[in-house]
C-alpha cells in the first residue's frame, strides 16, 4: 500500500517572508508554527494532527520539503510561551515583540483578503494552534 501524497504547505504569503520561513524550516531553525484557530473555521480546513506530512512550497510555489507535525496544542493567544517562540525560529527573543509580529500579520490586508473580509478581533483570549513539526526531507521533485 503507498503512503498517502503529503498535504500542500505554505507559510506566510509568497515573498521574502515566506523565503525566511522557508530558509529557516530548511536549517533546522524553525520547528513550530502558530496560527488563529479562525483561519482553520474560515477556510474550513480541520486542524492539523500529529503524525500528519506537509510539503512546504518556497514563494514560487516549488516543494522544497517534507515536514511531519509532531505536535498540536491549542492554548489562548496570552499563553504561548517563550519555548514556541524560539521553536518557531524568526529570530523573536521574547513573547512580546512575537506577538507584535504577529498581530501585524494578522491585521495585515492580505490575511483579510484570504479571510474574505471577516472580523478578525485579536486579543489575549484568541485562541491559536501551536503545531510542532519535523523536518522529513529535503528538495522535493515536483510531480
Amino acid at each position: 500500500m503507498t503512503e498517502p501524497k503529503p498535504l500542500v504547505v505554505e507559510f506566510a504569503f509568497p515573498g521574502p517572508l515566506r523565503d525566511r520561513i522557508v530558509a529557516a524550516i530548511l536549517d533546522g531553525s524553525k520547528t513550530s508554527t502558530t496560527s488563529t484557530v479562525a483561519e482553520y473555521e474560515i477556510e474550513n480546513e480541520p486542524l492539523p494532527t500529529v503524525g500528519t506530512r506537509g510539503t512546504v512550497i518556497d514563494s514560487d510555489g516549488r516543494p522544497v520539503a517534507v515536514i511531519e507535525t509532531t505536535d498540536v496544542r491549542i492554548v489562548r493567544l496570552e499563553d504561548v510561551d517563550l519555548h514556541h517562540v524560539l521553536a518557531e525560529g524568526e529570530g523573536h527573543r521574547s513573547v512580546a515583540a512575537w506577538r507584535e509580529a504577529h498581530e501585524s500579520f494578522w491585521a495585515s490586508q492580505s490575511m483579510h483578503q484570504v479571510l474574505k473580509e471577516a472580523v478578525h478581533l485579536i486579543d489575549d483570549d484568541t485562541p491559536v494552534v501551536l503545531e510542532t513539526f519535523t523536518l522529513v526531507g529535503t528538495a522535493v521533485a515536483a510531480d
